[in-house]
């Protein structure tokens, strides 16, 4: 078969149910457009505009001409110490937040998967933090880590463990603060999708390993965790963007500091294109952000996915 015979064949549509051809709908392109048009617009423009600044020296200011500089954004993030500090903390954020959200999201959707009374309460509580926006998150959690009346001192005091401190200002706890209120924030969400994962695991098969003497751990082992484990790595991968890309929080929280030591690379890219109007440079940090996370992510899939085929 000739190429030219191929794509006269394609053309002419696949075969239907009674062997003869179907003709392709072109109008059915009509039907996706409202869907993809808001995200070529809302996502796919505005990330190549994003990827076009870059090369530029675009700073704020009407009357100032922006010039096209190739390269020399990336050349000077190279030698930026400040950025990749940022990207350290990022990453510590990142891990900080998503490892210990993912094992109490796991073990907190596994009691609620159990018969428990008033178990929808319980699941309904459970969501109250995802319901939250992120702003009024932060806000009150400074509230708790407030140094004078906030909650988390006072208890230390009723509790004889000293006077308190300034959690959100210290060099040592600002940023481990700051990871307790992200795991809080964004463990329902992975509650939500592993509770789902469970309740999609046959019933019957853990009252089969039950009835051959496997206990609760061989159980959740050799049932429970392989039925599970697509849904956790999906989660687990979003989840690392999303807190690596956190900006509103953490920002609410510290503004990055005290000193830098919460300064995550949103923050960073953010200060230099609003408070010191460097738009070229923070758009060709945005581009180095996405390029190196998305190494580390297919890495991380690349490896848990050798290690199921393994299993």
């Amino acid at each position: 078969m000739t190429l030219v015979t191929a794509t006269k064949r394609s053309a002419q549509g696949a075969p239907g149910a009674d062997g003869g051809r179907r003709p392709v709908d072109h109008g059915a392109w009509f039907l996706v457009l409202p869907a993809l048009i808001p995200i070529l617009v809302l996502s796919v423009g505005p990330l190549l505009y994003g990827i076009l600044l870059a090369f530029t020296d675009a700073q704020s200011g009407r009357t100032r001409s922006t010039q096209w500089i190739g390269t020399l954004n990336f050349q000077d993030l190279l030698h930026d110490t400040l950025f990749w500090e940022s990207f350290r903390i990022g990453l510590v954020w990142a891990v900080g937040v998503t490892v210990p959200q993912f094992l109490l999201a796991l073990g907190l959707a596994l009691l609620l998967n159990q018969d428990l009374k008033l178990r929808w309460l319980a699941r309904a509580l459970a969501i109250i933090p995802w319901a939250m926006p992120e702003v009024v998150v932060g806000v009150m959690w400074r509230l708790v880590y407030s140094p004078d009346a906030g909650v988390l001192n006072e208890t230390l005091r009723d509790l004889g463990l000293g006077d308190g401190r300034d959690w959100l200002s210290g060099l040592g706890t600002a940023l481990p603060a700051v990871i307790v209120v992200g795991v809080w924030a964004g463990m329902p969400q992975t509650t939500v999708a592993l509770l789902a994962g469970l309740q999609n695991t046959p019933r019957e098969l853990h009252e089969a390993a039950a009835m051959d003497g496997a206990g609760a751990w061989r159980r959740f082992r050799t049932v429970t965790w392989p039925a599970l484990r697509p849904v956790a790595f999906a989660i687990t991968a979003l989840n690392f963007i999303w807190n690596f890309n956190s900006f509103a929080l953490v920002y609410v929280l510290t503004s990055g500091g005290p000193g830098g030591r919460t300064r995550l690379p949103m923050l960073f890219a953010y200060e230099e294109a609003f408070r010191y109007g460097q738009f070229g440079y923070a758009a060709a940090m945005g581009c180095v952000m996405v390029a190196l996370i998305s190494v580390l992510l297919a890495l991380f899939l690349v490896g848990r996915l050798r290690g199921g085929d393994d299993t």
